[in-house]
């Protein structure tokens, strides 16, 4: 495919875009994007490294294969009308935003994602990673991803805001957030022109919005009263990054633009983190050697006690763990806007068309990586690695749209995966597989009761034969 590829390019012939089969009309491919959007975009690799689908109100081709990915994502950075539409709910956050508003954006968050804040949030990781291990009981059932979502969402707004009103905020957001996320992912794969029909849906979609809003701004007005009685105090959090921030001229973000940043990371953060973590505990009680291996390392790197930021260096396997998760359950949906005279893989598509790139697609596609069914965090050794293109693991996107917060969710995930699972094993019911539903932008398991179990000591353990 590669070298065919390499001679279109090099004659200047511009293909055909093959359409994906099974186009309704009028619907197109609705009645199979719109039950299962993972699922059909899966499918479209077989036909062609740039396919074309229906969708109606859009012009759509999907880009299926990992360097022309890597192409499209190096390339293009600006999302288009889809994501715009987003705006709603997302304001002015770096998340929607394009070009120069995207990049001066990008600016002003990054001293809040500088490996010294990261540290400082690795604090309130640990410490919410073992307040949840001391909430268990042996032998309870849990909402396993009920209570990731909790923690994740505890744990980003601790970063994002401090203190008992981060509390009261954070349970607010709590409530909303899954239900907001849900109705955003409906409207903007749908054409426009609804958004404006006064439906149930797009009313309570108004309503949630306005909730969120009330939500920051109380806790954001907070901020600024500290601040104004006291210049030298410092949080250390996210919000107080925003409310110092200084543009090129020295003015301040507006409240306004304050709130955006906060729910884009709220949005983002929660979500990601709180399903890669989910669905980690999933496939440890599916693997009992890759179990064991973790179990290991844990009982040598920690013996016994939470894991700090110190730690990770010495967490490798753990950290192999967190990339393979995203491998396997990474976001479904990612989209550039095509501008004046593109070509890919030697097709010139259409200015303003939308370009479709499916991460999970590529990360379970066997022919970007052999046997993708099979959770084996040694794909991610360095000798296994050499040769992988840059476009076969897009979890966190690449180029100018790489998701600021990346560094942040690796290391909470690491971090309270560490914490919980030194402590405890979670087991499946016999014969219980989770099945796979869309929220958002993230494919979530429709439920996963789980059974914790106590460990016992690592010295214990050893004894009776069970650790290796």
């Amino acid at each position: 495919m590669t070298s065919l590829l390499s001679t279109v390019r090099r004659t200047g012939v511009t293909s055909t875009v093959p359409t994906a089969p099974g186009a309704l009309p009028f619907l197109g491919h609705w009645h199979r994007f719109g039950r299962a959007p993972h699922r059909f975009l899966s499918t479209l690799s077989a036909h062609g490294p740039v396919v074309r689908i229906g969708i109606p109100g859009y012009r759509t081709y999907v880009v299926t294969e990992p360097e022309l990915i890597r192409e499209a994502f190096t390339g293009l950075s600006d999302q288009g009308s889809m994501i715009e539409r987003a705006e709603l709910l997302l304001g002015a956050g770096v998340t929607v935003v394009s070009g120069a508003t995207h990049r001066r954006s990008r600016r002003l968050i990054a001293p809040a994602f500088a490996k010294a804040r990261i540290a400082q949030y690795a604090t309130v990781m640990t410490a919410l990673g073992q307040a949840r291990t001391d909430q268990w009981r042996d032998g309870a059932t849990l909402a396993v991803n009920e209570e990731m979502h909790d923690l994740a969402l505890r744990t980003v707004a601790g970063a994002l805001f401090s203190g008992e009103l981060g509390e009261v905020t954070a349970r607010r957001v709590h409530r909303l957030l899954p239900e907001v996320m849900t109705l955003l992912a409906r409207r903007v794969t749908r054409p426009a022109w609804l958004d404006r029909l006064p439906t149930r849906g797009n009313r309570r979609f108004l309503e949630l919005v306005d909730q969120l809003k009330a939500a920051t701004a109380d806790i954001i007005a907070a901020y600024r009263a500290d601040l104004a009685a006291d210049p030298a105090l410092d949080h250390g959090d996210l919000l107080d990054t925003l409310i110092r921030a200084r543009d090129e001229d020295g003015a301040p973000l507006t409240d306004k633009h304050v709130h955006d940043e906060l729910v884009n990371f709220l949005v983002g953060g929660t979500e990601a983190i709180g399903m890669t973590a989910t669905w980690l505990l999933y496939e440890l009680a599916r693997n009992p050697e890759v179990e064991r291996a973790l179990h290991a390392e844990l009982d040598e790197v920690l013996g016994g006690r939470p894991a700090e930021f110190t730690d990770l260096a010495r967490l490798d396997l753990t950290k192999r763990l967190v990339l393979e998760t995203l491998r396997r359950y990474s976001p479904w949906l990612t989209v550039r806007h095509v501008p004046a005279g593109y070509e890919l893989g030697g097709h010139a598509l259409p200015e303003g068309a939308m370009l479709f790139v499916c991460p999970i697609a590529v990360h379970r596609d066997p022919r970007v990586h052999a046997d993708p069914d099979r959770f084996d965090p040694d794909r991610w050794l360095p000798e296994a690695m050499e040769g992988m293109s840059r476009g076969a693991h897009i979890p966190f996107g690449m180029g100018a749209r790489q998701c600021p917060g990346n560094v942040f969710a690796l290391t909470q995930v690491a971090l309270q995966i560490a914490t919980l699972c030194g402590r405890w094993r979670l087991r499946l019911e016999p014969g219980f597989t989770a099945r796979e539903t869309v929220i958002g932008a993230l494919v979530h398991p429709e439920s996963l009761p789980m059974r914790v179990e106590a460990r016992t000591s690592p010295r214990r353990e050893t004894d009776s034969g069970t650790a290796k």
